[in-house]
């Protein structure tokens, strides 16, 4: 690691004592070493970090030389095989020295780590008992993730190791479940098994049965589609009968996907002190209730017919991706309209919040498409509308790409929607997921004092509700702004505490989209370990593509590796998903930097004035744009961003930018920090003090 002077490996050794663990090392996932004073060991070519790994797998046993050299080079000679071995026990040798301990034991025959000097994951995943269960979370990816292809015989030897780790931790997990009765504890058991083998058709049914005991079957249901999707998606296979049957008995005789309980009566007008009545939702956590309406045809031919119902299930399957939303079918509500689209009787029957529905319409070539979302507990207000025109050539991409659109504007909408909704009601007995929901848009907003409230409301939240995958993600979402604003007492700290909520919101629930690519992000913003940051966003856009915080994090962290083209791809995919977000001024500020990043200054310097006045309290958006600004040599106008900069962040400077940025490419370090310097940005703290001690000068002159 750079900056750090390594000590002889004699004189660390003498202060250790024999048996200390001093090197930790991530085998799951991606590989990675670490001593106990945070230095990076892991050896920097492939083979040996697959000897490192064999060797580490081989514990307590120690590995045998020459079955080492015929697993990394089985098509080579065996003396040959057994020099390229020599050579990589040196390259490990060295690679390990900053430890300063003997770990890797080496003798003619044999190679071993020292017992106890290495704390291995996957040793504390096999380890993990019925009792003691918290080691599973490890296991959040394949072992040797990116060591695939060293050698043909290393490839099958790893294959075998990986099914005997998810052997292990599967059959942990699934005993685990066996014996939950309570439908509470039966949920996150059955998440846990789920995380080690998506394709679990028991864990699937437990799930669905759970969600169903608790009267959730619109979310029982949708585990069922999750289901179906994952096993197609990975073994080319539909869901057994068995699960079939199940969902069948969820969905009850008449085939809907009402709840199992009968809803409550809704409190009348009167009851409620005038104000529209709503129904209160079962769990703590809460969650919108939605439905979608098949649109309304007007003038459209017989070949069009089947758009409206078509575009009214794919708007519902997708709205389904979003975790915090409960969707009722579309088949459901277009029976019961084609009796009635009376929406307070289809509130009072299904219980939904809110009601999407539209109208198409020919006009000669082209379809005008009209979808508007209703408000039913606010009197049938409508509180989002949309109009789409297309050509008629493709109906199944048109449909694909309107169904796409409004999920991702409406998810946005509807949430700040139930945010002031909550934050309107009696603080007194508040739930967990009013408390999120209060916080939500004083994150948006930056304006230090809310933005301090925002964070106890999400503390509060968790300790409501301690297994809560939401809560543990905007919380973390919080904590990066905390630090990105330069508001954190002890960055380090808040830095590690986000990495922790984080990653405690995606064991909690695997398939919860916007946890995940939160996470990816502060593994990017804030750790710096982008690879990682990238698997988490596509993990999140395969489990919904159409959530546009998604596409613009994951442009980012392709920014920050210096992928200008791809992160910009990107974050356009997330424009024209959400062209009106209200997370925007976040989210564009990322072109100014892709600009930069491309030296299209002016582009840079364009989007930064438009950006800044969405929010001129996020300090990020200024630095970019200053950068953009020195590299044009415009001085007057770097001068007045300079100052509004400094104001939100008086400790920046040029050296501050450097050891905080996550660009990961020197060139692009140094072209970014150059930009600030011409911009007139103080290089170090020393500068700023004799700006200080200037500008007090003058005014005594």
């Amino acid at each position: 690691m750079a900056g750090i002077t390594h000590r002889s490996a004699s004189n660390m050794s003498a202060a250790r004592p024999s048996g200390q663990t001093v090197v930790r090392l991530r085998l799951i996932g991606q590989m990675e070493a670490w001593t106990i004073t945070s230095e990076n060991v892991l050896p920097g070519g492939r083979k040996t970090r697959a000897l490192l790994a064999v060797v580490a797998l081989s514990a307590p046993r120690p590995a045998l030389r020459g079955r080492l050299a015929e697993l990394l080079w089985s098509r080579r000679p065996e003396e040959q095989a057994r020099a390229s071995l020599r050579q990589e026990i040196h390259r490990l040798l060295e690679s390990l020295s900053p430890a300063g301990s003997e770990i890797l034991q080496v003798t003619r025959d044999h190679l071993s780590l020292r017992p106890g000097a290495v704390w291995i994951d996957v040793e504390e995943v096999m380890r993990a008992t019925t009792d003691q269960p918290a080691s599973l979370s490890l296991l959040d990816g394949d072992l040797l993730e990116d060591l695939d292809g060293i050698d043909p015989t290393f490839d099958a030897w790893l294959t075998t190791e990986r099914e005997r780790l998810r052997d292990r931790a599967r059959n942990v997990a699934e005993s685990l479940l066996r014996e939950q009765l309570d439908p509470e504890a039966a949920i996150p058991a059955a998440q846990r098994l789920l995380q080690i083998d998506r394709a679990h058709e028991g864990a699937w049914r437990a799930l669905m049965r759970a969600h169903a005991a608790r009267g959730e079957r619109g979310m029982a249901i949708q585990a069922y589609d999750r289901c179906r999707a994952v096993l197609a998606d990975l073994l080319d296979a539909a869901p057994s009968q068995e699960t079939q049957k199940l969902l069948s008995e969820i969905r009850g005789p008449s085939g809907s996907r009402m709840p199992l309980r009968p809803p409550a009566p809704l409190p009348t007008a009167d009851e409620t002190d005038g104000e529209p009545p709503r129904r209160e939702n079962r769990s703590t956590r809460g969650g919108a209730h939605v439905g979608v309406l098949p649109m309304q045809l007007v003038g459209t031919t017989d070949e069009e017919a089947h758009l409206a119902p078509g575009l009214a299930e794919e708007i519902t399957t997708a709205l389904a991706r979003f975790r915090w939303m409960f969707v009722v079918s579309s088949n459901s509500l277009g029976r019961f309209a084609n009796e009635s689209r009376d929406e307070a009787a289809i509130r009072r029957t299904f219980g939904i919040d809110f009601l999407l529905d539209g109208t198409i319409q020919r006009v000669r070539s082209r379809l005008r498409i009209t979808v508007r979302l209703l408000d039913l507990r606010a009197g049938n207000q409508v509180v989002w509308a949309r109009r789409f025109d297309r050509q008629t050539n493709d109906l199944l991409t048109l449909q694909d790409e309107i169904a796409a659109e409004v999920v991702a504007q409406i998810d946005p909408e509807i949430l700040l929607i139930e945010a002031r909704r909550s934050a309107a009601r009696p603080p007194i007995d508040a739930t967990a997921y009013d408390l999120m929901l209060r916080a939500i848009p004083l994150i948006g907003r930056l304006e230090r004092g809310p933005f301090m409230k925002a964070g106890e409301y999400l503390k509060r939240s968790i300790e409501l509700e301690p297994d809560y995958a939401a809560a543990y993600a905007w919380y973390a979402y919080w904590q990066m702004f905390l630090v990105g604003q330069d508001w954190a007492d002890d960055p380090r700290a808040v830095m590690k505490e986000a990495g922790e909520l984080a990653e405690r919101a995606i064991v909690l629930d695997p398939f919860d989209a916007r946890a995940l690519t939160i996470a990816g992000h502060v593994r990017a913003f804030l750790h710096r370990r982008l690879r990682e940051a990238i698997t988490l966003h596509d993990r999140a856009l395969s489990l919904n593509p159409n959530l546009a915080m998604a596409w613009a994090l994951s442009a980012i962290a392709f920014a920050y590796m210096g992928d200008a083209e791809e992160a910009e791809r990107r974050n356009n995919r997330y424009k024209r998903l959400s062209p009106l977000d209200p997370h925007a001024f976040f989210f564009d500020a990322f072109f100014i930097l892709i600009h930069l990043l491309k030296r299209d200054y002016e582009s840079a310097v364009a989007v930064g004035r438009s950006v800044i006045e969405m929010n001129p309290s996020f300090s990020a958006t200024y630095k970019p744009y200053l950068a953009a600004l020195g590299h044009l040599g415009r001085v007057q106008e770097a001068a007045v961003v300079r100052r509004r900069l400094l104001t939100i962040e008086p400790d920046f400077t040029v050296e501050r930018f450097i050891a905080t940025t996550a660009l990961e490419r020197q060139g692009d370090r140094d072209h970014y920090a150059e930009g600030l310097r011409r911009a007139g940005v103080p290089e170090n703290d020393a500068e700023v003090a004799r700006q200080g001690r200037s500008t007090a000068h003058n005014a005594a002159l």
